[in-house]
Formats: structure tokens, C-alpha cells, sequence
């Protein structure tokens, strides 16, 4: 097992509803993270964020992302219809406001899976939601993460990898940071933080 470079986070907030927000760098495994909590906690919601890049293979509109021109992020920007928003890697990435907070307002717990900006802007808007970094075990394990996918030009990789140094510099700002070594024990520990049982 390799050390963390972080402490552990025995003192971070827990209980199950309100907000929380899940953020790291590019290839940590956050999605795959999302995608385990959402299949044993079909209660939560995770928000569906909008995007100005172009749809990867397999992704559909409205399920993964929303899909919007340039234009109409910006016209959404300048009417305040998203609870955050931040660009990385060229392109623009928002939270629809409404959404978030209809679900919040029922009473159901909301999931946000965002950038760090992002993660930043919602700690204003929402100080008592719980802020989660997800670490990797070590940088070149995110390295090595990021190269398997085989998907991207070095140019890009190579700005991934340095957004990503920032990223970790910053994981001190949240409540608790989760160590992705292993996805099962990382999966126990997110339910743990969030105050959810194992389903």
C-alpha cells in the first residue's frame, strides 16, 4: 500500500442529506467513485452539470452533461442560472442553480461532482454542505491513471498533470481528504464521511 501524502480526516463532518461536494484532479477517480455511491444509494441525486466541450463517445446530452454553444453558457452566466461555474482545460463547466436547489428544498441529498473553482464558489454559497478532496495515492499513480486512457495528445496530458499540482496544493481547503488507492476501501470511506450505511 502506498502512503498517503495527506492526513486522515477522522474529523470531518458526517450525516446522511444537505449537500456535499466531491472534487480532485483530472483521472482520481471521481466518476468512478460517483457511479459505485449512486448504484447502493439510489436516494441521492447528482447533479447534472453543463459543459461548452464536445461530447465524448457515449456520452448523452441531458444524462452526462448538458451540451451548450458558447453563446448559450454565457447568457446563462449573465442571468445567474448556475450555482457555479469555472473553465478548465478551455472550456467552460456550470452547476444549473434551480435543480440543486429544488432537490435541497425537498429534503433530498445532493451530490455535486465539480472543479475545484467550482468547489470554491459553492463553499460560499453553501458553507454547511461538506467539501470532500479526492487524492490519488501518489502523483505518478495519477500520472500513469491519466496516461491509460489513451485518449489525449502529450500537450494535453501535460496540462492535465500540471492543473493537477495545483489541485492537491489545495486539497487542504476541504473538510476531509479521500485517498483513492483502493476503490473499495475508498467507497467505504466516502459512505463513512457522508453518513450513509452500506447498502
Amino acid at each position: 500500500m502506498i502512503a498517503s501524502p495527506f492526513p486522515p480526516s477522522e474529523d470531518a463532518p458526517k450525516g446522511p442529506g444537505g449537500l456535499t461536494v466531491l472534487t480532485g484532479p483530472s483521472g482520481v477517480g471521481k466518476g468512478t467513485l460517483v457511479r459505485g455511491l449512486l448504484e447502493r444509494h439510489p436516494h441521492l441525486w447528482l447533479s447534472v452539470s453543463a459543459t461548452t466541450r464536445a461530447p465524448r463517445a457515449g456520452e448523452v446530452d441531458g444524462t452526462h452533461y448538458f451540451f451548450l454553444s458558447q453563446e448559450d453558457f454565457q447568457n446563462r452566466v449573465r442571468d445567474g442560472g448556475f450555482l457555479e461555474w469555472a473553465t478548465f482545460a478551455g472550456h467552460h463547466y456550470g452547476t444549473p442553480r434551480d435543480a440543486v436547489e429544488e432537490r435541497l428544498a425537498a429534503g433530498q441529498p445532493v451530490l455535486l461532482e465539480i472543479e475545484l473553482e467550482g468547489a470554491r464558489q459553492v463553499r460560499r454559497t453553501f458553507p454547511s454542505g461538506l467539501r470532500i478532496f479526492v487524492a490519488p495515492p501518489s502523483f505518478a499513480e495519477l500520472e500513469r491513471r491519466i496516461r491509460g486512457r489513451g485518449t489525449e495528445p502529450e500537450e494535453s496530458i501535460q496540462k492535465r498533470l500540471a492543473r493537477a499540482r495545483e489541485e492537491l496544493a489545495a486539497a487542504r481547503e476541504f473538510d476531509a481528504v479521500l485517498v483513492n488507492g483502493d476503490l473499495e476501501t475508498a467507497g467505504r470511506e466516502l459512505e463513512r464521511l457522508m453518513g450513509l450505511g452500506r447498502a
